[in-house]
């Protein structure tokens, strides 16, 4: 056996050394100073690191969706589940907001929303502004299984999951389709083999390894009307809302969805077309004597002035055309909030009680506003336990279950009470 040198013996010995030390380097560099950033990302109230990226790319994702006019939904299960564990703290909380980026800032690699494929036309435009924002993207397609077994139209595919990535976070939206038995229904994610199979760590993704079938009530309950007068109308609600909430945020007063308009954000996600009107609540420790003059220097003239601001203090402005916005003015007693009602030709005075409340921050027709954060007990007060079916057929002095008669104003006060203009 031959004699080994020690001097190569040392050389090679040194080079291990060298190697092992360059490997704990790169090991601390790329590796441990990436996890304990994210575990100092978690810190309460951080947005930092990894955190504002993720925030910064479904904020970038929202914007996208929205200059389309492309509604979605959050569906991710880990960002609902950590909601619903706090949900009670949001709603203690003095104006019901977080100042922390807390459930969309979570440590993960992609964040699930929904999109109703009726509600979109493929619109290669998304496409295209998605790539100037600076997003990946890739659709993924499939057999329609509604075609299995007719072998003349079995090729036809369908768009079923569509992925958009920006930096170190994706964005999964899955596409649902409505089936003739009342539900929903999305398909696997299968990827075609000339797919980049690592452009997202797809065996992660919650929606995808098997297709899945989801009860489709909301939509059964509330179709989408697409009437011309439909269209129209919520087309006129959105914009004296988008008008009076700029009003009032300038005048630094704070107001709600209140009434319909408050229902058809909780139960439809959407203003109800045949209500005809926009519905604010504010309470009248908030109010302000430029609040008439305020509108009306924007164009809405004053359609009736009743109560006074010591009691039962309702306003309505006229809109475009026939839309008309009401608000409606609360006043809180020990164990109750109440807002009044006046009937113009008899004087009579009405009143509509409302479970203690506090106001929660959201999003409606594009729109930040409040909601009352108790919003079931406020809408159950108003409409009754039978809220969720639509009545067309609405008499404001009978027909809400919290009413009740309040007197008549005396007929020296009408004059003050009861203004129409």
């Amino acid at each position: 056996m031959q004699k080994i040198n020690r001097n190569v013996v040392l050389a090679l010995l040194s080079l291990t050394s060298l190697i092992f030390l360059l490997f704990q380097l790169c090991y601390y560099k790329f590796y441990l100073s990436q996890k304990n950033g994210a575990a100092f990302s978690k810190v309460r109230g951080s947005q930092s690191g990894q955190d504002s990226t993720r925030w910064h790319v479904v904020r970038k994702f929202l914007g996208l969706i929205s200059s389309h006019n492309i509604p979605v939904y959050l569906i991710d299960p880990l960002i609902l589940r950590l909601v619903d564990k706090d949900i009670e703290q949001i709603r203690s909380s003095p104006d019901g907001s977080s100042p922390e980026c807390k459930y969309f800032c979570a440590p993960r690699d992609f964040t699930t929303f929904a999109l109703l494929d009726k509600t979109w036309k493929h619109e290669v435009g998304l496409f295209r502004t998605a790539e100037k924002m600076g997003f990946q993207w890739l659709k993924i397609i499939n057999k329609d299984p509604r075609l299995d077994g007719m072998d003349d139209l079995s090729g036809g595919e369908i768009p079923l999951h569509y992925i958009f990535k920006l930096a170190s976070h994706a964005i999964h939206l899955v596409v649902f389709y409505e089936r003739s038995g009342n539900f929903l229904w999305h398909g696997p994610l299968r990827l075609k083999q000339h797919m980049d199979r690592k452009f997202v760590p797809f065996r992660k993704l919650h929606f995808g390894r098997y297709p899945g079938a989801y009860e489709n009530l909301a939509f059964q309950l509330y179709p989408d009307d697409a009437s011309l007068d439909a269209v129209e109308f919520r087309k006129k609600a959105k914009s004296l809302l988008h008008l009076a909430a700029l009003i009032l945020n300038n005048l630094g007063v704070k107001f709600w969805l209140s009434s319909g308009t408050c229902l058809g954000w909780y139960r439809q996600c959407n203003v109800i077309p045949h209500s005809k009107d926009v519905d604010l609540g504010i309470f009248i420790r908030d109010y302000k004597a430029d609040i008439i003059p305020a509108f009306q220097n924007a164009g809405l003239p004053l359609k009736h002035k009743f109560g006074k601001v010591e009691d039962s203090l309702e306003l309505s402005f006229q809109g475009e055309d026939d839309v008309k916005l009401d608000i409606f003015f609360f006043y809180e007693e020990d164990d109750h909030i109440w807002n009044g009602g006046t009937q113009a030709k008899s004087g009579k005075k009405f009143k509509y009680l409302f479970p203690k409340f506090t106001l929660c921050w959201t999003e409606f027709v594009e729109l930040k506003v409040h909601v009352p954060c108790e919003t079931l007990q406020y809408v159950e007060a108003n409409y009754g336990p039978e809220w969720k079916v639509p009545v067309k057929m609405w008499d404001w002095k009978s027909s809400p279950f919290n009413v009740q008669d309040n007197g008549v104003w005396p007929i020296d006060e009408w004059d003050n009470v009861i203004q129409i203009y």
